[in-house]
C-alpha cells in the first residue's frame, strides 16, 4: 500500500527500535513474548511522548474484552484475527490520516502561538512595549480584563494574545461583537435557547457561554450593550451559570472573560448609560492600546509587516515605500488607526505600477488637500508632511524619555543625547512645560 513498515518480533524490540524509526502507526498483538501488546503501548507513550504512534491492537475473538481495555488506555482501534486485509488497510489508513490531521493542528497552533506572542506583535514605541509587557503579565493570571483603545487599534488581537498565552489556550476563544447584535437576541446569543422558545426556535442552540466553556469569551464593545444586556450578563459573571432562554436548567460555566471598548466606560457610568457594578466587574485589569496617531514612531515597522505580508497574500513581490510616501503616512492623523493603515497599504500596493510604492500610489486622503491622481501630493505638502512627521517623533521621543526617567529632565536629555537646555528649549517650542 505505500507504507513504509519496520517489523520486529517482541515488545521490548519495539521499545528499543520505534524512536529511531518514528512510526505513525503501530500494530500490537496483545499476546507477545516478553511484555504484551498494552505494556509495549505504554512503555513507548512514555519514552516518544507526543512523538508516539497510534496504536492498533490485534487481537483474536476470544480477547476482544482485553483489546476494548486496551483501548480505554490509549489505543485507537483494534482488528480481529484472523483479519480481512482490506478491513485492515481501511483502519490503517484512518490512523494515518488521523496522524496527518493532528501534525496539522500542530502547525496551526505553531502558527498562533508565533502571530499572538507579544514580542511579535508590531511595535516598537514606549507605550506599546508597556502593552506587551503588561500582556506578558496578565495572560497567566485567570481574571476579567478589560481592554480599551479606539476602532482599529488592535483590541482583538491583544485579547488573542492574551488567550493564546494562558492556561486555557487549548480550549474555544469566543467572540461577541457586542454592538451587531440586535437588542432582541442577545440574551439568545449570550445564553443559546432550548426548541421552541420563540417563533424562530426550532431547535436547542448553545449560546456563546456555552461554547466558550474552558476557555475564553471576548466581549467586543461591551459599551454598546442595552441596560437589560447588561443585566443579564452581570448575573452570569457573578453566579458563574446560565439557563437558556425557554429553559430551566441551571447550566454551569467555567469562562474567563475579556472585554473591550472603545468608549470611556468611566463617563458612561457617570452618564447612567452602563452599570458602575458591571464596570467594576470587567475592570479587574486594565490594558490601554494607544491610538497610532500617539505613536508614529510604530508607523514605519507596521508598514513592513504590512508590506511583506499583504505582498505574500497577492502573489506580488514587496514593494519598499517611497520616502516621501513614508513621511505622509508618519505625518497622517489615522482616525483608523492601525486596519486604516493596513488597508491604506494593501490598495497601494495592488495599484503600484513600479518597484516601489510612491507617493502618488496612496489614497487620495493621505495625500493632502488636492490631491488627486498619479503626481497629485506638490512639493509644499511633501515639505510640510515631513516636518510635521518629526515634530510628532520629536514629540513622542521627549515624552517617553521622560516617562522612562521618572520626569527627571537631566536623565531625560542623557537617553536623548541632547543637553539639559536643549530639551527644555524643545519642550517649551513643542508646550510640553
Amino acid at each position: 500500500s505505500g507504507y513504509e513498515v519496520l517489523a520486529v518480533e517482541s515488545g521490548e524490540q519495539a521499545v528499543a527500535r520505534a524512536p529511531d524509526f518514528e512510526p505513525d502507526v503501530a500494530l500490537l498483538d496483545l499476546r507477545l513474548t516478553g511484555i504484551d501488546g498494552v505494556e509495549t503501548m505504554e512503555r513507548l507513550r512514555g519514552s516518544m511522548g507526543p512523538a508516539a504512534p497510534l496504536f492498533i491492537i490485534m487481537t483474536a475473538h476470544g480477547t476482544i474484552r482485553s483489546a476494548v481495555d486496551a483501548i480505554r488506555k490509549g489505543a485507537l482501534d483494534y482488528v480481529t484475527k484472523p483479519f480481512d486485509n482490506d478491513e485492515l488497510k481501511v483502519t490503517v489508513l484512518r490512523a494515518v490520516q488521523m496522524r496527518r490531521l493532528e501534525r496539522r493542528v500542530e502547525v496551526l497552533e505553531s502558527q498562533l502561538d508565533d502571530r499572538f506572542r507579544p514580542e511579535n506583535m508590531v511595535g516598537q514605541s514606549g507605550a506599546m512595549d508597556a502593552v506587551f509587557r503588561m500582556i506578558g503579565k496578565i495572560a497567566p493570571l485567570d481574571t476579567t480584563v478589560l481592554i480599551s483603545g479606539e476602532t482599529g487599534t488592535g483590541k482583538e488581537l491583544v485579547a488573542r494574545a492574551i488567550h493564546r498565552h494562558s492556561n486555557r489556550k487549548d480550549f474555544p476563544f469566543i467572540t461577541v461583537n457586542c454592538g451587531a447584535i440586535p437588542p432582541t437576541l442577545m440574551e439568545s446569543s449570550f445564553f443559546g435557547h432550548e426548541r421552541g422558545a420563540f417563533t424562530d426556535a426550532k431547535t436547542a442552540r448553545r449560546g456563546a457561554f456555552e461554547q466558550a466553556n474552558g476557555g475564553t469569551l471576548f466581549l467586543d464593545e461591551v459599551g454598546e450593550l442595552s441596560q437589560a444586556a447588561q443585566v443579564g450578563l452581570l448575573r452570569a459573571l457573578e453566579e458563574g451559570e446560565i439557563r437558556r432562554v425557554g429553559g430551566e436548567r441551571v447550566i454551569p460555566v467555567d469562562v474567563r472573560f475579556i472585554a473591550a471598548t472603545n468608549r470611556d466606560l468611566q463617563a458612561e457610568v457617570e452618564a447612567a448609560n452602563f452599570r458602575e457594578d458591571l464596570f467594576w466587574r470587567l475592570n479587574v485589569l486594565a490594558v490601554h492600546i494607544p491610538s497610532l496617531r500617539e505613536r508614529p514612531e510604530d508607523i514605519a515597522p507596521l508598514v513592513d509587516h504590512f508590506v511583506g505580508a499583504h505582498a505574500d497574500r497577492l502573489g506580488l513581490a514587496p514593494k519598499p515605500l517611497d520616502p516621501e510616501a513614508l513621511s505622509l503616512l508618519i505625518a497622517y492623523e489615522w482616525p483608523g488607526n492601525v486596519r486604516e493603515l493596513e488597508n491604506a497599504l494593501e490598495s497601494s500596493l495592488a495599484l503600484a505600477a513600479g518597484p516601489s510604492v510612491m507617493a502618488a500610489d496612496l489614497p487620495a486622503r493621505l495625500r493632502g488637500p488636492g490631491a488627486s491622481g498619479a503626481g497629485g501630493a506638490s512639493q509644499a505638502t511633501l515639505t510640510e508632511a515631513v516636518e510635521r512627521a518629526r515634530v510628532a517623533v520629536e514629540e513622542r521621543m521627549i515624552l517617553d524619555a521622560l516617562r522612562e526617567a521618572g520626569g527627571n529632565r537631566t536623565r531625560a536629555a542623557e537617553r536623548l543625547g541632547i543637553s539639559r537646555k536643549t530639551l527644555f528649549n524643545k519642550m517649551k517650542e513643542r508646550g510640553l512645560l
